[in-house]
Formats: structure tokens, sequence, C-alpha cells
């Protein structure tokens, strides 16, 4: 696809977050599944179970556009799942994996509130106000999944991660 204004690169951009998110949908019970604290594991469970609701509100504001739902290919997601399972590869004392996994999943987290940040804005210029308001509600979890990684990195996991070094 050629983008030559504002609205294909819009929807260009929404291609890319749909790939984002479903790739990472398959990424999620991996990374539950390798989580050592429990309220770590619960966190990409629960996040998981977002992800469903996050692409099925981007096929949403597809057909807001009138436009069917397609995926391209998201390269910095592939980048981003692979950085992490070249983690889950390592030889590492459970409390530090579970801290490089926070790192890997905010990093995440951080490409995902970029793109439905700068989306919200696209919308809004466009005048799509129905794909602003249903982006904002997957911003806003995604917000908040960031700061309650931060939050179970800050309570526990890095201090125990750094108590294992000893």
């Amino acid at each position: 696809m050629a983008i030559s204004n504002l609205r294909d690169l819009f929807v260009d951009n929404l291609k890319d977050l749909y790939h984002a998110e479903k790739q990472l949908l398959k990424a999620l019970p991996k990374m539950a599944k390798a989580a050592d604290s429990d309220q770590l594991r619960s966190a990409f469970e629960t996040h998981r179970d977002q992800t469903e609701t996050h692409i099925t509100r981007l096929e949403d504001v597809f057909k807001s556009l009138d436009l069917k739902p397609s995926a391209k290919v998201c390269k910095a997601m592939q980048g981003l799942i692979e950085e992490g399972k070249e983690l889950l590869d390592e030889k590492i004392e459970p409390n530090t994996l579970d801290a490089g996994m926070i790192v890997a999943a905010q990093k995440i987290e951080h490409y995902e509130i970029s793109g439905y940040g700068s989306m919200i804005e696209f919308a809004k210029i466009l005048g799509e106000k129905e794909a602003a308001k249903i982006l904002a509600e997957t911003l806003a979890e995604e917000e908040k999944t960031d700061k309650l990684l931060t939050q179970i990195a800050r309570k526990t996991i890095n201090a125990e991660a750094n108590s294992a070094d000893d």
C-alpha cells in the first residue's frame, strides 16, 4: 500500500498494531509460564486476556473505517519478542529472569503506548471519533499494565533479583 496522506499512514499503522497484538497474544502464555512470581504470572495472564480484547477493538476500528481488518508485519514487535525469547533461553536465576521479563514486557508496552497514542491523534485529526474512542480504551489498558509491571518490579522482583546475586 502506497502511503500518500495521513489517512493512509493511519491505516498502515493500524495494520502494524494489529499484527503486533497478534504476535503478543502468542508470546504472553510463554512469558506467563516462565514467570517464577505468582504476581508476575498473573499480570501476564491478565494482559493476554486484554490482548484478545485489543485485537477485537482494532477489528472494530477497521470496521468503523469501512475496511476489512488486515495486518502488516510488525518488525518492531518481532524484534521485541525475539529479545524476550533470548532471555528465556539463558540460564538465569528465577528472580533475575522475572526482572528481565519485566524489562522485556515494558519495552513492548512502551511500543504499544506510543503506537496507540499516535493513532488516537491521527484519528482525531481525521475526524474518526469512534476510532479515537476505541483506541483510547486500549491505550488506557496498556498504560495500566505498564504501571502494574513497574509496581511489581519495585515491590518485590528487583529486590529479590538483587539478593539472589549475593
